[in-house]
């Protein structure tokens, strides 16, 4: 199964990461489909897609996240991205302004670049051209927990990592490394919640803090002592943050205005 539609009420579409999939989504779905039509999907060169090999663009990303919405008839919805599927967000959100009510931001920024990460991305492309990606991707999902190989949810992040082909890879870091929102911050128009794990080691604040300075009116949330995989360490904190989020007054509003521009 690459593809998971479940819930009723407005549309929410979760987009995965680098090296992830729709099953990262797992302790966050029962809760979300209780109040959205929520939608997941695995994209291509990862989870249930892992046969294929991935995009090389977070632009070609966008347009598969739009395609695919197309296809399923949905036209409105809410967002949410994590990490490069933050990235994608960013993108379906100026693709497609008209079409996107809330959008949450969580552990991604706007440059692709990546500074301050664990490594930088030319140092990771290269140990996997040359040595394969076990050990790398081993790294670099370590990373994404405040417990690294301790935390129980290392082993499922490990699982996907692992379905994920070299050049799968490879790719996704040139998507990132050759990406940039940072100067159409302020064309995005839906309502944004930018949400921070304060431990995270791939997207450093200075990320944090040029999405929330850059798209107007956007909300922020820190949470402490949370690395980048927020919503399976501190996923009870998370839910309620996103929840409160999109069923606010000013999501509510924008979605009514957008209806009556139809």
């Amino acid at each position: 199964m690459n593809c998971l539609r479940v819930g009723t009420g407005p549309t929410l579409v979760l987009v995965h990461g680098f090296l992830s999939g729709l099953a990262y989504w797992e302790k966050q779905i029962s809760l979300f489909s209780s109040r959205f039509d929520v939608v997941a999907f695995d994209l291509p060169g990862y989870g249930g897609k892992a046969d294929v090999i991935g995009l090389d663009s977070v632009d070609g990303f966008a347009d598969y996240v739009l395609e695919r919405l197309d296809e399923m008839g949905i036209d409105q919805f809410h967002l949410m991205g994590h990490s490069m599927g933050g990235m994608i967000a960013q993108e379906v959100a100026l693709k497609a302004p008209e079409r996107v009510i809330g959008l949450v931001l969580y552990a991604t920024g706007p440059m692709g670049s990546l500074p301050g990460r664990f490594e930088s991305i030319e140092e990771s492309i290269v140990r996997a051209e040359t040595q394969g990606t076990e050990q790398v991707a081993h790294d670099t999902v370590k990373t994404w927990f405040s417990d690294g190989e301790g935390d129980p949810d290392f082993a499922g992040g490990m699982a996907l990592a692992e379905r994920v082909q070299t050049q799968t890879y490879i790719n996704g870091l040139r998507a990132m490394a050759g990406w940039r929102s940072l100067e159409r911050l302020n064309e995005i128009e839906a309502k944004t919640l930018v949400l921070w794990p304060d431990s995270d080691r791939s997207y450093m604040w200075q990320q944090t803090e040029s999405l929330w300075r850059g798209i107007t009116g956007a909300n922020l949330a820190v949470v402490p002592q949370a690395a980048h995989n927020i919503h399976l360490e501190k996923t009870q904190i998370f839910n309620l943050l996103v929840l409160d989020f999109l069923q606010s007054d000013k999501v509510k509003q924008r979605r009514l205005a957008l209806n009556e521009c139809i």
